[in-house]
């Protein structure tokens, strides 16, 4: 029997799940279900990333901890999940110290064995939004290209990955075995590798960022997303303990399914991550696009974000009419729009007249 190891992107649970997260689960969703009719074994993870600046300023802000943010707005992608229908086995939790630590501090250490970690200064450009250093050629007009801000120019000691080194490897790998679809998202990506690549940063200050996993060995660094955040496919099959199911990742074809903005983190950083601590890599990144509203981008100023459970209400909680208006409007690996009155019309068009009139035939 064919083995399919699927995975989305974990998320960010500063605040309530929104129609991005919806649109992923969504189209992984999909491909599980799929694979499973098929008649193959299917293990499909979905889980939180639930360490890092975001979450440390947003409970600061909010008068409570770190761990009392996540754990009340964890259980709102949880629910919301359940009501859309998602099919996952496993919900992975990057604060659960039973679960996820164990494989991301032995990662580490096998980085380190490897060579692939080195500790340095850096000043740098960092950007608390996407929770990373930027480099010049990221900014557009001086500002952020994702959240629209100046990123603050920061000086402090990091532990840095060593990417730089894998640039003719990564080449090769997207060229012949790791499969990115759509094809013209692998154009991109080998256009990054010919630009060249640059060492990342992987651990911040505790002073800076107390909230995360601590640098084993060096307990004044805290582990930056990269390794924490990307590690959660491996450590959601306990990989490195004593409770791994390896085969899942060893004998099963491994899709992940991510968007185009953490395209290159899955790219390039986690196949090199594998690669150094001898682990093999995945097989298929499959990347959709952004979400708009009414054709414009989702803000909370113009007042057009588009809420989940509002569109569930509409339906009296029914989950199809959005799971099937993503499934049919939104074109793989591009961007697509939400709109209240093509939902409307394709429930009434596709599922109630067309498909409801065959059922009652």
């Amino acid at each position: 029997m064919v083995r399919q190891y699927i995975t989305t992107a974990i998320d960010y649970p500063n605040a309530a799940p929104h129609m991005g997260h919806v649109l992923e689960k969504v189209l992984a969703d999909v491909c599980a279900r799929w694979m499973r009719l098929r008649g193959d074994q299917v293990r499909f993870q979905i889980g939180t990333d639930e360490h890092g600046i975001k979450i440390q300023q947003t409970a600061e802000k909010e008068k409570i901890s770190p761990k009392e943010l996540v754990d009340r707005n964890v259980p709102l992608f949880e629910d919301l999940y359940r009501r859309l229908g998602i099919s996952s086995d496993i919900f992975i939790r990057t604060s659960d110290k039973k679960k996820h630590w164990p494989t991301v501090i032995e990662l580490w250490k096998l980085l380190e064995k490897a060579g692939m970690l080195e500790k340095r200064t850096y000043t740098g450009l960092y950007c608390s939004g996407c929770e990373r250093f930027l480099t010049k050629k990221d900014l557009v007009d001086g500002f952020c290209e994702n959240h629209k801000k100046a990123p603050e120019e920061v000086k402090e000691e990091n532990w840095f990955f060593i990417l730089s080194k894998e640039s003719a490897w990564l080449k090769k790998l997207l060229k012949k075995e790791y499969q990115i679809i759509p094809a013209f998202r692998e154009k991109e990506t080998l256009a990054l590798l010919d630009q060249g690549l640059e060492d990342v940063s992987f651990s911040r200050p505790k002073s800076s960022l107390a909230w995360g996993i601590p640098v084993p060995g060096d307990e004044g660094q805290t582990m930056y997303v990269w390794c924490d955040a990307l590690t959660n496919y491996i450590s959601g099959l306990g990989y490195f303990t004593d409770h791994e199911e390896k085969e899942w990742w060893q004998d099963a074809t491994v899709t992940h399914v991510i968007g185009k903005d953490i395209a290159r983190f899955h790219a390039l950083i986690w196949p090199a991550m594998l690669k150094a601590a001898g682990v093999r890599t995945p097989d298929q990144l499959l990347i959709h696009g952004f979400l708009t509203s009414e054709g414009q981008k989702m803000s909370k100023s113009t007042g057009n974000v588009v809420v989940p459970d509002d569109v569930l209400t509409k339906f009296g909680g029914n989950p199809d009419p959005l799971r099937f208006y993503l499934s049919h409007e939104v074109p793989v690996g591009n961007d697509g729009d939400f709109s209240w009155k093509r939902i409307v019309e394709l429930y009434d068009s596709k599922l109630r007249n067309q498909l409801g009139n065959l059922l009652n035939r």
